[in-house]
């Protein structure tokens, strides 16, 4: 028999406004997919291919679109895909020093180069404190240099991500290099520290060196459950928003959207991975209602909640009409023959999967940054 792999999913039914639960079965071998409804104890899908799902989408805690169903992967289906894949699944944090952080992008995309998948992530502001008790439990070190590697992280924003993969930890720390960016120079010089490390404390980049400590700090910036850690960066003042839409995550896109913002003068004052709901995705697109046709709106709904997105607030050089303008037509194929070097032109594929959301109306941008960043991080 085929190797196959168990998922207990839900999806939310709007109409009866039900949550249904299925037993979702992947074949490795091919790529298929069956499903199995759980309520009504009967076959809800046959065994198909389902040419958007890929092994590494699956894992607990994410979201995967079957059959234009978004489905939550609640659990495990059986004991054999938890022992295979949960042995698999490592998690590590990765977090991005102040000294790097106008390299956010390039770094994300050196991610994307490995197996790894970021599945969280966040820009935050350590206190001095803070820095100190995430530092307390590392590895040992001369008491000046922890106070002066916590003074260096507590100095301005960092950009911390959850990683996921086989030898997750492994992996991160060969990526970054040596702790000392003239070592990684001679010894790794493709790697982070060697292209944007200036000396011993100001490396660029931090990674857990063990499943201990990636644990510990893992729950230091995501607790969970999700007590309050540290917070975002949000401004709400003169901004703008923007969202790296899930197909664009999925495509790995990210990286080079980000290198694109920034190259261009934008500032990135907060960034943050979020998974939307069905409700949460309607409620931000109420204000298209009416405006776009109905089947728009649904399709620009199923794809907000189809999976992960980064949620950015956005400032500077006049945003938030400047960067509308910045992003270019809401069809990528208008924007790749008026506008081809826009966001959407290079990046998007059709109207729904245009790559990136940017705030309309200019009255909006502040509403818009303050109901992901303060109501659904609240």
């Amino acid at each position: 028999m085929d190797e196959r792999y168990a998922f207990l999913a839900e999806w939310f039914d709007p109409y009866p406004s039900l949550m249904l639960r299925y037993q979702l079965m992947y074949y490795p071998r091919d790529g298929t997919v069956e499903m199995f409804d759980l309520r009504n104890q009967r076959l809800f899908l046959r065994r198909t291919k389902c040419e958007n799902i890929n092994q590494s989408d699956l894992y607990i805690g994410n979201r995967v679109n079957v059959c234009s169903r978004q489905l939550n992967l609640v659990g495990y289906g059986d004991l054999y895909t938890e022992n295979i894949l949960d042995s698999q699944k490592e998690r590590t944090l990765a977090m991005i020093k102040p000294d790097a952080f106008a390299k956010i992008g390039h770094i994300i995309e050196m991610i994307y180069t490995t197996d790894l998948v970021v599945t969280k992530a966040k820009m935050t502001k350590l206190t001095g404190g803070q820095a100190a008790d995430f530092y307390m439990e590392e590895e040992a070190k001369p008491y000046s240099t922890f106070l002066h590697v916590a003074q260096h992280v507590s100095s301005g924003p960092v950009i911390v991500m959850e990683l996921m993969g086989e030898q997750a930890i492994r992996i991160w720390r060969r990526l970054l290099g040596p702790t000392e960016p003239s070592t990684a120079q001679g010894e790794a010089q493709h790697s982070i520290r060697a292209q944007f490390g200036t000396d011993s404390i100001q490396n660029a980049a931090h990674g857990s060196h063990s499943y201990n400590a990636a644990a510990r700090e893992l729950q230091f910036f995501f607790p969970s459950p999700p007590t309050r850690g540290p917070s975002n960066t949000a401004t709400f003042i003169d901004c703008t928003c923007c969202i790296i839409k899930p197909h664009a995550m999925s495509e790995r896109l990210a990286g080079k959207i980000l290198k694109s913002i920034m190259a261009a003068g934008f500032e990135i004052s907060a960034l943050q991975v979020f998974n939307i709901g069905r409700v949460n995705a309607e409620q931000f697109y109420e204000v298209y209602k009416g405006v776009v046709t109905e089947s728009m709106y649904s399709s620009m709904v199923n794809e907000l909640c189809s999976g992960p997105c980064m949620v950015l607030e956005i400032r500077g050089m006049g945003s938030p009409k400047t960067f509308r303008e910045f992003c270019g037509p809401v069809d990528p194929g208008v924007g790749r023959i008026l506008r081809p070097t826009t966001l959407r032109a290079l990046y998007g594929k059709d109207k729904v999967h245009n790559a990136v959301h940017c705030t309309d109306i200019p009255e909006d941008g502040v509403l818009e940054v303050q109901y992901f960043f303060k109501i659904l991080d609240g």
